[in-house]
């Protein structure tokens, strides 16, 4: 009896959840055979806790359908959370990083990267905490003009005899991306497994440290670079950026059911909603719905989502982000008060997430 015949007995074990046979879902791990008992794991999603002990009496069956007397085998079945079991074998990837967030869009164009920047500035709060933004948008890397670090290079320095990348710091944010490596006037012009590549080399070969957040600005649409990161690193979870209009909302709704998928089943922290009105400096009061009324709060009601703010569209936004100064180093209230609004609620989500994971852990 050998790993390959369990693999393959295990292999006519579905999961009633996503009516996919275990092993080809990647739940199936740690298989030892000792004697006369056959001990494996079986990682499961939440969604599949109904399912336990239907795919525990499957697996014993399938296991002693290998043996002419089924009292010659004892099996051994553990079952463990999915989402632990992801954590678990990823750890050693950023060991001291406490929580990984992903800022994505259906489409380019709805100020990500602002929301991203903005957003890792409100949770430091001056140095409160300890934040580090990745710039994962390989084709159109924007940290290093919103930080003002253009033509900056991040240096090497020796960790337990392991050459590692020193990620820049700017506004006490650790700052990495691509734009950092590479003159800002030459493309990227690379194939899928090269973006892959790099990315994997900003989580393995940059030296994070400690950090209480890891931002991570993610590429607008669905792709490899999103693939990558959500089964190389334990993400915490996901923020879907939008702005009210239609076409916005029907592209979000795409990273919405991609991040929903068996495959990566990554957590949504909730929906943000940029550009949501636009306000002039001499007129603070006064509110004008440029792109739709509250198309982000519908969305986010419609999907069973937490909505985590408004951002309202305003043109020292774009200054800042222009001039390498984020608007939340500003002296605009206002604004300034929408995202720390926004981080406030963010922090309360993933505090709940992380206190739900530690209860659910043990099905």
């Amino acid at each position: 009896m050998t790993e390959a015949d369990i693999l393959k007995a295990l292999s006519n074990v579905i999961n009633p959840d996503q009516k996919k046979d275990i092993v080809s879902l990647g739940m199936v791990s740690d298989i030892k055979i000792q004697d006369k008992n056959i001990y494996f794991t079986i990682s499961i999603p939440m969604t599949s806790a109904p399912y336990k002990d239907s795919i525990n009496a499957q697996s014993e069956m399938a296991i002693k359908k290998l043996f002419k007397h089924a009292d010659d085998v004892n099996v051994h079945v553990t079952f463990t959370s999915k989402s632990a079991a992801a954590k678990a074998a990823s750890a050693a990837v950023l060991p001291k990083v406490k929580n990984i967030i992903a800022i994505i869009s259906g489409k380019g164009g709805v100020g990500k990267s602002t929301v991203a920047s903005n957003l890792a500035l409100a949770l430091s709060n001056n140095g409160e905490a300890k934040v580090g933004l990745m710039d994962a948008d390989i084709y159109g890397p924007s940290a290093p003009i919103m930080f003002g670090v253009r033509g900056e290079r991040p240096r090497m320095i020796d960790v337990e005899g392991k050459g590692k990348i020193l990620p820049l710091e700017k506004y006490g944010i650790k700052l990495m991306s691509i734009g950092l490596l590479v003159d800002e006037r030459q493309a990227v012009v690379w194939r899928g497994p090269m973006v892959s590549s790099a990315i994997r080399q900003f989580v393995t070969d940059v030296f994070w440290d400690e950090l209480d957040y890891l931002i991570i600005d993610m590429p607008p649409g669905t792709g490899d670079i999103h693939l990558t990161l959500m089964q190389l690193v334990p993400v915490t979870g996901i923020i879907i950026v939008t702005t009210p209009q239609d076409v916005a909302l029907a592209d979000a709704k795409k990273g919405i059911a991609m991040f929903g998928q068996a495959q990566l089943n990554v957590p949504v922290i909730g929906l943000v909603e940029n550009m949501s009105y636009f306000t002039p400096k001499e007129l603070p009061d006064n509110k004008y719905y440029i792109f739709g009324k509250e198309g982000g709060k519908r969305l986010a009601s419609e999907y069973d989502l937490h909505f985590l703010g408004q951002i309202p569209l305003v043109q020292s936004i774009r200054e800042g982000g222009d001039k390498g100064v984020p608007i939340m180093l500003s002296d605009d209230e206002i604004t300034k008060d929408a995202f720390k609004n926004f981080a406030a609620e963010t922090t309360r989500q993933i505090a709940i997430q992380n206190a739900d994971k530690l209860i659910s852990v043990k099905l």
